[in-house]
């Protein structure tokens, strides 16, 4: 019971559209990187792939944005990763070099592995966390900060509904067969984000409206994958559209 006694530090903004919905996100993404790099010199941030994202990545990519950054105190990794190759259309890597980092001078990111062996590559970027992180056997990453979406589904990474992936508490990333979506995926473990200083998602369109309810229903026990995303010691934040908000 104890974990879910947890105060949780919940915010909820809601926006016109993306466009504004990506204003909010870039200077709540600034404040947290300004505060990780006073504090700690370095600001670890995770991302995620998909269409929602991409407001977000081109506004950081643009005049207004770019300068704004300490890129070279920036260290990115990736939530989760389809098990493709970076030129591949579906590969999120790709999708955030070709909106995002391709156009700042960003040096450190370390991506998933998606075109080796699915098993490998989860053991190996659980190893790549564990150095960059300095982690001690049983020591979890602390992120400042997790980019997040929600399918239609309540999925968030890659962690869907019935998967596996819920009940995992050890490992860091995993590896796993997706059935609905006929592919292998890999992606951080639930006790990884939540162990963030700040999640944010980002959830755009009326048909997710009803899934959006239910993900931010802290009083109901949690069976949705969003709903579990829960930080122990951090922030959780929303920002979504006005379709989302309202159905409509």
């Amino acid at each position: 019971m104890s974990g879910l006694s947890r105060s949780i530090h919940l915010t909820v903004h809601i926006h016109k559209d993306p466009a504004a919905m990506a204003e909010r996100a870039a200077h709540i993404l600034a404040a947290a990187c300004e505060e990780a790099v006073a504090d700690r010199g370095v600001f670890r941030i995770s991302l995620s792939g998909g269409q929602t994202p991409i407001p977000l990545f081109r506004l950081l990519a643009g005049d207004d944005w770019a300068d704004r950054l300490p890129w070279d105190k920036m260290s990115i990794f990736w939530v989760d990763e389809r098990c493709v190759g970076p030129e591949h259309a579906d590969s999120n890597y790709g999708l955030a070099r070709k909106e995002l980092l391709g156009h700042v001078p960003a040096t450190h990111f370390y991506r998933m592995r998606g075109e080796e062996d699915p098993v490998e590559a989860a053991v190996k970027y659980e190893k790549q966390l564990r150095t960059e992180f300095d982690l001690g056997p049983q020591d979890m990453p602390r992120f400042d900060f997790v980019l997040l979406g929600m399918g239609e589904d309540g999925h968030t990474g890659s962690i869907f509904p019935n998967s596996p992936a819920l009940a995992e508490k050890k490992r860091l990333v995993i590896d796993q067969y997706v059935p609905e979506r006929k592919a292998d995926r890999l992606t951080l473990t639930l006790p990884v984000i939540n162990n963030a200083r700040c999640c944010m998602f980002l959830v755009t369109g009326a048909e997710k409206h009803t899934v959006l309810s239910r993900a931010l229903d802290l009083l109901a026990p949690p069976t949705l994958p969003a709903q579990m995303v829960r930080p122990g010691f951090g922030d959780l934040v929303w920002v979504v559209d006005e379709a989302a908000a309202t159905g409509v």
